[in-house]
């Protein structure tokens, strides 16, 4: 969630033009990858970052459409939907991951 807050700020930073946006964005960075480090520990490097990144995308698309009413077309509910699946079967199937 702090990677996803720390992006959706990272507009409304404006190019670090605006203060508290700008230090939401730094100090959201930093909690999530440290929060990252913490996962490296248990869950391989590729499983985590495939989970992190395909959650990530999804999260900020719908943070983006709901804070700066950026449109979602049918090939980006397509492309979500196909990510939300490829994260779901990682962590259901997937020999590498933590269960």
């Amino acid at each position: 969630m702090a990677e996803v807050i720390a992006t959706s700020a990272l507009k409304a930073s404006e190019g670090f033009t605006r203060l508290m946006p700008s230090v939401l964005v730094v100090v959201g960075y930093a909690i999530s990858f440290y929060c990252l480090s913490l996962t490296l520990k248990v869950i391989p490097v590729g499983v985590t970052y495939a989970i992190w990144s395909g959650v990530g995308v999804v999260l900020v698309s719908l943070a983006a459409w709901y804070l700066y009413g950026q449109a979602l077309d049918l090939a980006s509910l397509i492309g979500i939907s196909l990510i939300v699946s490829g994260v779901i079967i990682l962590n259901l199937f997937g020999k590498v991951s933590v269960h």
